[in-house]
């Protein structure tokens, strides 16, 4: 920073005016650029983005959908709400949680799913790599008993997830969510099966996850692997997209990258 002082002299005797100029270079300890890029990172710290590790892998595993997000990393400490507008789509976002439940659980540690309605077939976990005793099924037919469940188990800091399926969420109730998972670094999923026009909430990210049709693996009768249309349609500090990804072999993978690979075999 750069400090221009003018000084004024006037000699009453000689009745002469003069003025000068000095100039002084101030060094400041932190510029305000850096403050703010500090405190840029400082934010998205707390709210679950951390910085890259080099050669680390991804927690979740998501491949280029979580480009998307700041610094390239899915959000793991935060609370993630999935809009579901139908039965289909509740089933296809329950069946995407449980993959990335799969990474989050794959060093031990215990989730809680609280639901409205035992649908979930908890022995089809294993399909994802999760064990059923992993995860701890709670039923509750209130949204408001779900959600205050919800926000205890979040600031447990024995637990590594929890998912919630609620009808409505408004923007309190999210918000005591989102300081829920300040200090435990838990990570909440919001199954919130509505088809009407949705409130904002303190969520860091929206998505909506449909199942597509499997492939035929090379002509062969019977199931492909598993197939999700995944949309991001809010995200705090990134961008918004829509990706199509597989399960298999443990692992999420593009589409693109399947189709490229069938190519080179084919060739």
């Amino acid at each position: 920073m750069i400090l221009l002082k003018i000084i004024f002299k006037y000699k009453q005797n000689a009745n002469i005016f003069s003025i000068s100029f000095v100039v002084h270079d101030l060094k400041m300890p932190e510029s305000k650029a850096h403050i703010i890029s500090e405190l840029r990172k400082n934010l998205l710290q707390w709210e679950g983005y951390k910085p890259p590790v080099t050669d680390a892998q991804s927690v979740v595993g998501l491949g280029p959908l979580e480009a998307a997000f700041p610094n390239g990393v899915f959000p793991v400490a935060a609370v993630h709400e999935l809009v579901c507008g139908s039965s289909e789509q509740a089933a296809a976002g329950g069946g995407w949680v449980t993959g990335i439940l799969s990474a989050l659980l794959q060093q031990g540690g215990i989730c809680v799913w609280i639901g409205r309605a035992r649908r979930l077939f908890a022995p089809a976990l294993a399909a994802f790599g999760v064990a059923p005793h992993q995860v701890i099924f709670i039923s509750l037919a209130k949204d408001k008993d779900a959600l205050w469940v919800m926000e205890e188990a979040l600031k447990c800091t024995g637990l590594k997830a929890v998912v919630c399926e609620v009808r409505e969420l408004n923007f309190k109730q999210s918000q005591r969510l989102a300081l829920a998972v300040e200090q435990s670094r838990v990570t909440g999923f919001v199954l919130r099966n509505a088809s009407g026009k949705l409130s904002s909430t303190a969520c860091a990210a929206r998505w909506r996850v449909k199942s597509l049709p499997s492939a035929d693996l090379g002509g062969l009768p019977g199931l492909g692997f598993l197939r999700w249309q995944v949309e991001l349609l809010k995200v705090r500090n990134g961008q918004p997209g829509q990706w199509v990804l597989e399960w298999q072999d443990g692992r999420f993978v593009p589409v693109e990258q399947v189709l490229i690979l069938e190519e080179r075999q084919v060739g």
